[in-house]
């Protein structure tokens, strides 16, 4: 973590996302994604944006670059995909030569913070990663800067209900060294940075579904006893979180005023 909280990538590297995390992850997800609801529910967001084809994108922590494949190869979009841990860049880079990724995703290792773009992108993507972000004002600044005028900003991540938590989940957010906002946080946080909002809705009970059918698909992984009962174990605490209330799991889209 730096000093203001939000994480760095030898922390992320040496904890959630070790190089065997994220294949572990993969294993459950789909190739090449690593966030809830794999492919489909990439695809489904990505339509949402209703981009025209070769505008151009930032993926925001991109992870395995499944989202920025989809989202070149099936709607022509130039995509910008970065993400903080060299970990999940340098296997970004082994699955996009492997799926014959279309020139126009160009892949780098860089903090969100840090984009040091104005008006360049026709929309920003990211999915279940402003949690690992403490300074939150400064994220969204940030973005909204590098979004041209009308630009779409898209994202989920992983949220919470208004404190206080129960031990177990409060246990849990420190171990990540999260920082969650409530849906309603978020959308404040959106609008102060500038943002229409367009949506914020709690898809909790989306996500709980998503699990529990990643839950099933761990049954039938060709892997270790090992790593089958870590991932049931992580799965089945996860859909505990959600279904207990504490965890929440958020969907944002805006767009950047004319003003």
């Amino acid at each position: 973590m730096d000093r203001n909280g939000n994480a760095t990538a030898p922390f992320l590297d040496a904890g959630q996302y070790t190089a065997d995390s994220i294949q572990d992850y993969e294993l459950v997800y789909g190739k090449a994604f690593v966030s809830p609801g794999g492919k489909a529910c990439a695809d489904d967001l990505i339509q949402k944006m209703a981009l025209a084809a070769d505008d151009l994108v930032l993926d925001a922590g991109c992870g395995l670059g499944g989202s920025a494949f989809l989202m070149a190869s099936k709607f022509g979009l130039r995509v910008d995909a970065i993400d903080l841990s060299e970990n999940m860049i340098a296997l970004a880079q082994n699955r996009l030569r492997e799926l014959d990724c279309p020139k126009t995703i160009q892949l780098k290792q860089e903090d969100c913070l840090q984009i040091d773009a104005e008006q360049k992108y026709n929309g920003i993507y990211s999915r279940d990663v402003f949690l690992h972000i403490a300074e939150k004002q400064k994220l969204f600044s940030v973005l909204h800067r590098a979004l041209k005028v009308t630009g779409k900003l898209l994202f989920t991540d992983y949220c919470c209900s208004p404190p206080p938590w129960d031990e177990t989940f409060s246990t849990y957010v420190e171990n990540r060294g999260y920082h969650l906002r409530t849906v309603a946080d978020y959308r404040a946080l959106i609008e102060q940075a500038g943002f229409q909002v367009i949506e914020a809705l709690d898809r909790t009970e989306d996500f709980i579904n998503f699990s529990e059918q990643e839950l099933d698909r761990i049954e039938t992984l060709t892997a270790t006893p090992f790593v089958k009962q870590h991932l049931r174990s992580d799965w089945r605490a996860k859909i505990h979180r959600a279904r207990e209330g504490n965890q929440r799991w958020g969907q944002f889209l805006a767009i950047k005023n004319t003003q």
